[in-house]
């Protein structure tokens, strides 16, 4: 089946197949062709450029006037396996309360884990394919999905066998990520020395062994899990097959930055505290930084200091890290306008940080990503727009028409 979307007033994010992950002031083009044309043909981009040399040999044709075409988002980190939400917490912190404090009153990730254990795997699918069906019409085309909210072999094997049942059933793009170092759970409540060596010497090798996560994730953070148990955790993830993906810096920076580098880490995530030290290191190696301006935003914590590390010439990635607890939305057009108005990316960045370097961040930047010859179709038509600028600069309204996944409407 070849089909030909035809008069698109803008299509976006347009490359070669030699593109690289974008740094520092590269992420400020977003190469476009206007009055474009777009072929799929069966699962693929098969062609695209100016409508004046426009194919006349096709199957189906959709007009696309006053409508722009750009590929579908990539949420690298996400948390949408999960029991029940956490709506009191959201009342405790405007009452004055903290993330800390939460945490300490058993609120927080513990909250999550004593109801995920009680619910079912069939109750987690169900909900989790709700929110999934939601991003996927919001434009979101490949997604991460992270366990962590089962802190036992058991309930995080029950949370990887939910994502994988989502892989089954749905077209989007997932990877799985095994967040077993969530926080410590409260059998292992006075051992959490034991706790790493349970998720070290069990959980890892059991779960590599499944196949049912891509990565492995740790809460690096003061409170949570230090530099030492962290290495200690990458060390057994590498030695089993997998690569790793640290959350870190969101309210301390502890070194942590450095030592990921230092470990090969594919992404270091939220970033809210960067210091130059965490820079320096950086530039070093090939971890790429990813920013989560929608959990700044709704728990009112300092959002990561975006420019200053594009003025590095460091790549950036943007995710939504949707949970119930620190951000309930993976609306990634909030996120694209949140990374416009509270961190200063252009739209032009953020939409790069979206797309093409959040491919990087999962991957499948050969599949996903771009408009380019040979990747999935998978994409977004928008409703008529003036220009792309719209989706930020009207942050509330969806202005997504429609979805394309693989080549199929959705």
């Amino acid at each position: 089946m070849k089909i030909l979307f035809y008069n698109i007033k803008e299509l976006f994010q347009v490359r070669e197949n030699n593109t690289s992950i974008l740094k520092g002031s590269e992420m400020k083009e977003l190469p476009s062709i206007k009055n474009a044309f777009l072929v799929v043909e069966n699962d693929l981009i098969a062609d695209y450029g100016s409508m004046e040399n426009a194919p006349t040999d096709f199957d189906e044709s959709v007009d696309v006037s006053d409508k722009m075409i750009m590929p579908s988002y990539i949420d690298s980190h996400t948390h949408i396996v999960y029991a029940c939400n956490r709506e009191q917490e959201f009342v405790d912190r405007i009452n004055g309360l903290s993330y800390d404090e939460i945490y300490k009153r058993g609120g927080g990730i513990l909250n999550s884990v004593e109801k995920l254990r009680k619910t079912s795997e069939n109750e987690l699918y169900k909900d989790a394919a709700n929110r999934l069906e939601e991003l996927i019409a919001l434009g979101t085309g490949v997604i991460e999905i992270k366990s962590g909210y089962g802190l036992s072999l058991e309930a995080e094997l029950k949370m990887l066998r939910v994502i994988k049942k989502l892989q089954e059933n749905y077209p989007v793009k997932i990877k799985a990520t095994f967040l077993g170092a969530h926080a410590v759970p409260p059998e292992f409540k006075d051992n959490q020395t034991a706790f790493v060596d349970e998720i070290c010497n069990v959980m890892i090798p059991e779960i590599a062994k499944s196949g049912l996560a891509d990565y492995v994730d740790a809460f690096l953070e003061t409170g949570y899990f230090t530099v030492d148990e962290t290495r200690k955790i990458i060390k057994a993830a590498t030695n089993n097959g997998l690569k790793s993906k640290i959350h870190l810096n969101q309210f301390t920076a502890i070194n942590g930055i450095e030592m990921c580098v230092e470990e090969n880490v594919l992404t270091v995530d939220h970033l809210e505290i960067v210091t130059d030290e965490d820079i320096e290191a950086l530039k070093k190696g090939k971890t790429i930084p990813v920013a989560l301006p929608t959990c700044s935003y709704f728990i009112s914590i300092p959002y990561t200091p975006a420019r200053k590390l594009l003025d590095a010439n460091l790549p950036l990635v943007i995710a939504s890290d949707y949970n119930p607890g620190t951000t309930p939305s993976g609306n990634m057009n909030f996120v694209v306008a949140t990374s416009c108005i509270k961190i200063k990316l252009t739209p032009e960045e953020a939409f790069n940080a979206a797309t093409l370097n959040a491919a990087y961040a999962l991957e499948v930047q050969n599949e996903y990503g771009s408009i380019t010859k040979g990747k999935k179709a998978s994409f977004f038509i928008t409703k008529p727009l003036h220009s792309i600028y719209a989706i930020p600069y009207n942050f509330g309204s969806n202005l997504i028409e429609t979805v394309y996944l693989h080549g199929i409407k959705q």
